[in-house]
């Protein structure tokens, strides 16, 4: 009751004045992050009709002509570029793919969760396993235990995703149908029961999510012991332990506030760097995510979905850095927030 007290008035005094702060300076970010984007896509040779004409070289220039006053590439850049900020706006309109002759809101609708959910699900993964390892190693230092944790946390910084994701593609053919190979869903899925198809994508969810996570459960181990460490060597941690507390305690209660705090901040990037890995699993596993689609965007020169697609992933990191600064004054309510 207590906690939910203190998160209640938490929420209800600077929290909140934090949080609007804070989406009022992303929404600039996201602006000036737009500008560049659009940019850099207008500088790099080419568009989607080039591509299309080099694709199909019997198409005529009429049609050529035709689809560019249709598409808007007719324009100068800068009118283009107003055209589409006006349109997000005034009918949140993101614009229209030109390869999948669909509007890009659709497109992200329908992907954006396979997407967030590999991503969240990794990140769970991710800290129920990297956290407890490192707090392990910490407190059995220079341990056989703690030297083989260690081992094993360079062996999966030293891997790629896109090496991890090859080596589990491979190694799910020779357990076929054990684990599934890829896609997201099997074919019966349609007749399966609610919870069928619960555990059905939770099935198919298990390699991707391994994938993802080897990387980023190695880097977050290494940081949660070398926290544990600085933290046990202090005062009061020493001070605790004179008292008579069990060790327990002086780890779980007194340690580990402090050492998290520094995790906690790294949330936000953590969890953007957790989509951008998501784009190779997906891409390796047949995941219908972002991935598969911006891939496919970028090769296309496909300017709407391209710029959409940019646009997620900085408000992912803008909102993945607001919660790792509420959790973090969660965690330790001496820590004031501020807008600077």
């Amino acid at each position: 009751m207590n906690n939910k007290l203190r998160f209640s008035t938490l929420w209800e005094s600077d929290t909140s004045v934090y949080v609007l702060g804070r989406l009022m300076q992303g929404l600039i970010t996201l602006l000036g992050a737009s500008i560049l984007c659009f940019a850099i896509i207008k500088l790099a040779p080419g568009d989607y009709l080039t591509n299309l004409k080099l694709n199909n070289p019997k198409i005529s220039q009429e049609t050529l002509l035709e689809l560019k006053r249709q598409f808007g590439l007719d324009q100068p850049p800068i009118l283009q570029y107003w055209r589409w900020l006006t349109q997000i706006l005034t009918k949140f309109n993101f614009g229209y793919s030109f390869v999948y002759s669909r509007s890009v809101s659709s497109l992200l609708l329908e992907r954006v969760p396979a997407t967030l959910l590999l991503a969240i699900s990794s990140l769970l993964v991710t800290w129920a396993i990297a956290l407890p390892l490192g707090i392990l190693s910490a407190v059995k230092q220079n341990s056989g235990l703690d030297k083989i944790l260690r081992i094993f946390s360079y062996l999966g910084q030293g891997f790629p995703s896109f090496i991890t994701a090859l080596l589990l593609l491979v190694l799910a053919q020779y357990l076929s149908p054990l684990l599934p190979v890829g896609n997201m869903k099997s074919l019966d899925y349609d007749q399966l029961t609610p919870l069928g198809k619960i555990l059905d994508i939770v099935w198919h969810m298990i390699l991707p999510t391994i994938a993802l996570s080897i990387t980023s459960f190695a880097g977050l181990q290494r940081l949660m012991r070398g926290q544990m460490l600085d933290v046990l060597r202090q005062e009061y941690i020493q001070t605790a332990r004179a008292k008579g507390l069990s060790e327990n305690r002086v780890i779980y209660f007194h340690a580990l506030r402090n050492a998290i705090n520094p995790l906690v901040t790294l949330l936000g990037f953590e969890f953007a760097s957790l989509l951008g890995g998501a784009f190779i699993a997906e891409n390796f596993f047949n995941w219908p995510g972002l991935g598969r689609l911006i891939l496919q965007a970028v090769t296309a020169n496909d300017l709407y979905l391209v710029m959409a697609s940019l646009m997620m992933a900085a408000f992912m990191l803008i909102i993945g850095n607001i919660l790792a600064d509420i959790l973090l004054k969660v965690v330790d309510p001496r820590i004031k927030l501020g807008v600077d």
